[in-house]
């Protein structure tokens, strides 16, 4: 397979590496990924995150095995285990249903070579054309808010959420991004932060629950995230505290925005109900632990609940950004989740 270099992933020497996302801003690491072990604990611990980046990730990482010599047989079996790795996030099950085809096909080791290069360029090309439709939607002067990370850490390409934010800067239209630390692990503080300092985009950092009190003194003009899943009504799963933003910006009549790619929209899923939650560790509730050690700040014997994401309702989302176009509420309510 040629070399890939994205913001987080490489392909060089025919083996995978990814950025640790848990290192950063103060380091970066670049860790081996050579075996569907050492990626499936990477996805776990977060140091491989974002949806489109789980999934082209997992969708290299088959194709170089392949490429090593692995049969059809043990392919298939790799497939699964990398298929379960993370059950919200829907671009790792719709990218290996496409690998999996391919799989299937005589000279399966091209084939898989060859699909995990389109979706790669793919996710490119969704992220720019999300940016286009997204930043269309930016006034000029904007306070932005946004949740998580959504930028070129969790995709190939510009990101999304975060994507439209920079290409709003770029256009002149932004004059600060709130950003929330957003549970777990704080990946608003970390990498959002990071990148858009990297970026010269200008930002403030803020607790989750601090955007209440902006919102009520009109500092923010809307809220842009992203998206794990898409169900077929509309209903989005991202990061926990997406939900809490939606009912505020719906509150204070703040327009509030899910920018994804269509590889996000699960149409067999009928809505946010039907959307698995992953658990994550007690631990990440109870103290907190990096290079530095280990901190407990909670009893041990607290009961800790940590879901990872929770679910909006449609009802609450002012426009789906996709690579196709924008969605309107309009759209949702007829039953067509299709773009202007």
């Amino acid at each position: 397979m040629q070399t890939l270099q994205t913001t987080s992933l490489q392909v060089r020497d025919n083996q995978l590496w990814i950025l640790d996302q848990q290192a950063l801003p103060q380091q970066k690491n670049w860790l081996p990924a050579h075996s569907v072990a050492q990626l499936v604990e990477h996805i776990h611990a977060l140091r491989v995150r974002g949806a489109p980046l789980i999934g082209l990730s997992a969708s290299l990482l088959l194709a170089l095995l392949a490429e090593q010599g692995q049969t059809q047989r043990q392919l298939a079996e790799s497939l699964a285990i990398l298929r379960a790795a993370r059950p919200t996030a829907v671009n790792l099950m719709n990218n290996l249903d496409r690998m999996k085809q391919a799989l299937a096909q005589p000279a399966f080791a091209t084939a898989l070579a060859e699909e995990a290069w389109r979706l790669v360029e793919e996710d490119k090309q969704l992220c720019e054309a999300i940016a286009t439709a997204g930043s269309a939607l930016v006034k000029p002067g904007s306070q932005l808010l946004t949740h998580c990370n959504t930028g070129g850490l969790a995709t190939a390409g510009v990101g999304t959420a975060l994507g439209v934010i920079v290409r709003a800067h770029q256009q002149g239209r932004i004059n600060n991004v709130w950003v929330d630390e957003t549970r777990p692990l704080l990946q608003g503080g970390r990498l959002t932060a990071w990148e858009l300092g990297e970026l010269a985009v200008p930002y403030t950092l803020i607790t989750d629950s601090m955007a209440a009190s902006l919102m009520a003194t009109k500092q923010v003009d809307a809220v842009w995230v992203g998206a794990d899943r898409i169900a077929a009504n509309g209903d989005v799963a991202n990061k926990i505290g997406t939900y809490s933003l939606a009912v505020l910006a719906h509150y204070h009549q703040i327009p509030f925005y899910v920018a994804a790619p269509h590889t996000t929209l699960d149409r067999g899923c009928p809505n946010g109900e039907a959307i698995p939650i992953e658990q994550r560790a007690a631990s990440e509730v109870t103290g907190v632990a990096g290079s530095f050690g280990s901190v407990q700040w909670a009893p041990e014997a607290a009961n800790v609940y940590n879901p990872a994401f929770d679910v909006t309702p449609a009802a609450l989302i002012s426009g789906w950004v996709l690579d196709t176009g924008v969605v309107t509420p309009e759209q949702v309510q007829a039953g067509i989740f299709q773009p202007q």
